[in-house]
């Protein structure tokens, strides 16, 4: 069998990839070694039959605001792709009897200002003088984002932007993005209730409060979500993943799960085709596209043709790891601080700097946090299809923890591997969470807990459970995503694409690596 193009990997990225691909008038084959396609994207029943959770990825904002969607929306539109908007994308909650105990951002100027005048006046101005300055800097900062690095495309970039903000301008973006958010924020906001509900922004990706680079994902997340909220998936976040799936098939191409690529054949330097387990040889005429992790690529895909300068690439630094709680409920948490906090979509249990150092450090060291980052997820607060009548899905997902526990911070656990204690740290998480909302146990009618040894085992690309698959840190960013020399997704082997969370633009739902490799090909 002959195809254009063969993509290992049915990742978002790899599929937003194979439908550009495909709509230029390739014959693309996308193979898949897990039963279904989505890789960081699915949505499954893990509790109660009617009870839809997204197991990794929730908020699809970035997918939705996308250079992919804007160019092939109405397509997926055409295949089911379907929507659902959360007007008050996100909060946080702050210790009891704190003044105020939470602070939300809205979709809408006027009503996330009404939520800052409860903790600062001066901040409201600030919050005005920084949603002016987004409005010069945004176009810049996403065109950058959605550049090949390197590239002419981002020299164009940078030249539009000196020309538009000037030196002054260019100089408070480059100290933007190489700023920790601790020390970003301070310049910004007197209130510590606002610093931290920007700050925990930081902990989605692997950035500690005083990690340089890490005010960027804080100030782009709140500035977005006040003017557009977050997107959802309906009736789950595949929903992308369905479309994508069902238009590359209308186009001619074809998904293969169950699929497991053994090897990537390469002859007189060049990648023309794969080898899967069972023996079975695939032929690319034009691109053999690689969606998976660096150390799977130059370890066993390419064995003794990788390229002599990849160890670097092979060794990308992972990040901190993640544990994901699902939970069918009852009723919604009824949070102490307020009933308010029902109508959000993530509300944020992080209520200090301090509090989000303390774990952060603690998972560094190999320690199981005493308190972890919770972001909590209430999709069904939007979208009621994805629970029977009446009932909720709840998502947590729970930032930052060890790959492999050494200890426990709170010295109750004796540690061993993550399948011997996942249970009772997910009692820990349900306790914190009783705390800000009491009575929540009582409501749970299921619960599903996924260790980081799980999402690896699910989905290879997230070693040692890291869900970003590369820590993002700015020695392993732009250019050096997944090393230095490997920029452009490019691997060193002719006719050998690698994409994905490992390569720029880095992880999140945007298809950006898919997408931008896609375009370059075609």
């Amino acid at each position: 069998m002959t195809h254009d193009a063969i993509v290992v990997g049915a990742g978002h990225n790899g599929l937003a990839c194979a439908v550009h691909m495909a709509t230029k008038g390739w014959k693309v084959l996308v193979l898949e070694q897990a039963g279904t396609p989505g890789g960081a994207v699915k949505t499954a029943e893990v509790t109660l039959p009617g009870y839809r959770h997204d197991l990794y990825a929730m908020n699809l904002s970035a997918f939705a605001g996308s250079p992919f969607h804007a160019q092939h929306g109405a397509l997926l539109a055409k295949h089911g792709l379907e929507f659902v908007g959360a007007p008050k994308p996100f909060a946080s909650v702050f210790a009891p009897n704190s003044k105020p105990e939470w602070l939300g951002v809205e979709q809408g100027l006027d009503a996330t200002l009404a939520h800052i005048s409860r903790a600062s006046t001066r901040d409201v101005e600030a919050w005005r003088s920084l949603n002016q300055r987004f409005e010069r800097e945004a176009p810049h900062i996403f065109s950058l984002l959605g550049s090949p690095v390197p590239s002419w495309e981002m020299v164009r970039v940078m030249w539009t932007m000196w020309r538009k903000l000037g030196t002054p301008g260019v100089a408070e973006t480059a100290r933007l993005l190489l700023s920790s958010s601790r020390a970003w924020l301070e310049g910004q906001f007197e209130s510590d209730a606002v610093r931290c509900l920007l700050a925990t922004w930081g902990l989605h990706l692997d950035f500690g409060p005083d990690v340089a680079g890490g005010a960027l994902f804080p100030y782009l997340e709140s500035m977005l979500g006040q003017r557009f909220g977050m997107m959802l998936g309906r009736g789950g976040a595949d929903t992308i993943v369905r479309s994508m799936v069902s238009a590359l098939q209308g186009a001619g191409g074809e998904v293969r799960t169950g699929a497991r690529v053994r090897r990537i054949q390469v002859s007189a330097g060049k990648a023309n085709g794969v080898e899967l387990e069972g023996g079975e040889r695939i032929t690319a005429r034009r691109a053999v596209i690689a969606n998976v992790h660096p150390r799977a690529l130059y370890g066993a895909l390419l064995g003794n043709d990788a390229p002599a300068n990849s160890e670097s690439a092979r060794a990308l630094r992972r990040g901190p790891a993640t544990m994901m709680i699902h939970l069918a409920l009852d009723a919604l948490p009824a949070w102490r601080a307020g009933l308010e906090l029902q109508s959000f979509a993530y509300v944020h249990l992080a209520p200090s700097m301090e509090y989000m150092s303390r774990a952060y450090a603690q998972a560094l060291a190999g320690a199981l946090p005493e308190e972890p980052v919770l972001v909590v997820g209430q999709p069904t607060v939007f979208d009621p299809s994805r629970a029977p009548a009446g009932k909720h899905v709840l998502w947590v997902q729970v930032r930052v923890l060890p790959s492999q526990p050494k200890s426990d911070a709170a010295g109750k656990l004796t540690v061993g591997p993550w399948s011997s204690i996942k249970d009772a740290y997910a009692d820990r998480v349900l306790d914190i969470l009783e705390r800000y909302a009491p009575g929540l146990r009582q409501s749970v009618l299921g619960r599903c807990v996924l260790s980081p040894e799980d999402l690896e085992r699910d989905n290879p690309n997230l070693v040692g459970g890291d869900s970003l698959s590369g820590s993002h840190h700015l020695d392993q960013f732009f250019a050096f995503r997944p090393s230095f020399g490997r920029s452009r997704w490019r691997t060193g082997v002719d006719g050998l694409f690698h994409i994905g969370a490992s390569t720029w633009p880095g992880a999140g739902t945007g298809a950006g690596s898919g997408y931008m490799l896609a375009r370059d090909l075609t």
